[in-house]
């Protein structure tokens, strides 16, 4: 299933901060909670008019046996006194109530601590993307891409292709298959590639480049397979293709996400790509058919599928709010917001590019040059996505999912998406204007330019500690 829920809690012994030879922080355990952890906050630096942070490892503190004291969302509501025990990167403990003696970050009241958001369609950003024929270079793009989104919440992604040829693709995946091998400190941990291209349909290629498409090829699947070794999580492909439903059985026996996209299904035939074991619709209602009563299409095939998962691009540009209201209501935890920015995204109004192709950004819309209705990725961010889909009417928790539970839960993501007992402990903080403001990821800060966490020492003394319920869907 789908969604999210929040788990107990139990007496755990504490641990403390040793100080390394190295300047380092490192952990001993402890009989019990007590103590100070000392944290070195990062400082806040412009790289290129981007906000970014410094990449010294002793700049991002972890967050071991420490106590987050905040208001937690949860998929019920907000828990004004909630609770978190943080310690090796997993969430050792997560209650409301008093909180367990030890070592405290005071979260401040007006803002909200909610499970780090997970975004499985990325191109680009902070002016980089995810293309380029040297694997180095690529993974290079890919840190400064990850570094750019955690500071708007994004704890994990799927860095996202463009169609190109098939060296090109290959290189692409050597480098995620590279960077997801490591978690870097300051940036969002990459989980694999999302493959988007070069299987799509020529007249819903959108600002993909149609020289770059092709039907379906098994030896070429197979040979990106082999070069991600492991790190393809997903996939888009127009079903109507010939060869795409054995394309999509291979996928789907390798573990992978086949989605549905850029395509000129019918009901029909999305019916039967989910028959073959498509399970995903890549940005639901953008460069396929709409909804028609004579010819429903893949919209209306997700829906009354009852088992697919959709993604949308809330950035009240691809979608309208009334959209995002519908496939909220239809949809329930089986929606994902997803991002689908482009290197434009956290740039000023200008000229970039999207694979080798120009495009412009004016308006918050990025276009593809000499073409001004085609839209050419995003400028969103997921801190952004989920405040417009609030703004669209969809309930707080329901916009929350969508950004955390469901898109952890389309790739298998596990331990992503929730606060709850055993997950990682991948937090963001937002305003209440839902702008991200601090970001941990992995039990380690990873932005946090107002030094918003800080350490307190609360009164020790018996405390009433309320696990709470978990939630059977996650």
């Amino acid at each position: 299933g789908h969604g999210s829920g929040l788990g107990g809690f139990g007496e755990h012994g504490g641990l403390v901060m040793a100080r390394g030879s190295g300047g380092s922080a490192s952990c001993s355990w402890l009989g019990g909670l007590g103590g100070y952890g000392g944290l070195v906050m990062a400082r806040r630096a412009r790289v290129g008019g981007v906000r970014n942070v410094t990449t010294a490892p002793h700049e991002y503190p972890a967050l071991a046996g420490v106590v987050l004291r905040c208001r937690m969302a949860q998929a019920s509501g907000i828990v004004d006194d909630g609770w978190l025990v943080v310690d090796h990167g997993k969430l050792l403990a997560v209650g409301r109530g008093r909180a367990p003696e030890g070592p405290q970050l005071v979260v401040p009241p007006d803002s909200l601590v909610a499970p780090g958001f997970v975004d499985i369609h990325v191109h680009g950003g902070g002016g980089h993307q995810v293309f380029g024929d040297d694997p180095p270079a690529v993974a290079r793009a890919i840190d400064a891409i990850a570094r750019f989104h955690v500071q708007h919440g994004t704890t994990s992604f799927l860095p996202t292709s463009v169609s190109d040829r098939p060296d090109r693709l290959v290189a692409v995946a050597v480098a995620v298959r590279d960077a997801a091998g490591s978690l870097r400190p300051g940036a969002a941990r990459v989980l694999g590639l999302h493959l988007e291209g070069p299987w799509l349909a020529p007249s819903r290629a959108g600002a993909h480049a149609r020289g770059e498409l092709r039907t379906p090829d098994p030896r070429e699947f197979e040979r990106l397979v082999e070069a991600g070794a492991g790190s393809l999580r997903m996939v888009t492909i127009a079903p109507e293709l010939a060869g795409s439903e054995r394309l999509i059985a291979m996928g789907r026996a390798a573990g992978i996400v086949m989605s549905v996209g850029h395509t000129e299904a019918d009901f029909a035939t999305t019916i039967q790509a989910f028959a073959a074991g498509a399970r995903h619709v890549t940005h639901l209602g953008n460069a396929m058919a709409g909804i028609d009563r004579r010819a429903p299409g893949p919209v209306a095939a997700a829906v009354v599928d009852g088992g697919a998962t959709v993604e949308v691009i809330p950035d009240a540009v691809h979608t309208h709010p009334g959209f995002l209201r519908l496939v909220a209501a239809t949809m329930g935890d089986r929606m994902a917001a997803v991002t689908d920015a482009s290197a434009a995204a956290g740039m000023p109004p200008g000229s970039y590019r999207l694979g080798r192709a120009d495009v412009h950004v004016e308006a918050q819309r990025v276009v593809l040059v000499g073409h001004p209705d085609t839209l050419a990725g995003s400028m969103l961010t997921m801190d952004r996505a989920v405040a417009t889909l609030v703004e669209s009417g969809v309930g707080m928790a329901d916009a929350l999912r969508a950004a955390t539970a469901t898109p952890a839960s389309v790739i298998g993501a596990v331990g992503k998406g929730m606060l709850r007992t055993g997950a990682d402990a991948d937090l963001v903080v937002l305003d209440r204007g839902l702008r991200a403001v601090a970001t941990v990821v992995a039990g380690q800060v990873a932005w946090d330019p107002r030094r918003l966490l800080t350490v307190a020492q609360w009164p020790a003394g018996a405390a009433k500690r309320e696990p709470l319920e978990q939630d059977d869907r996650s």
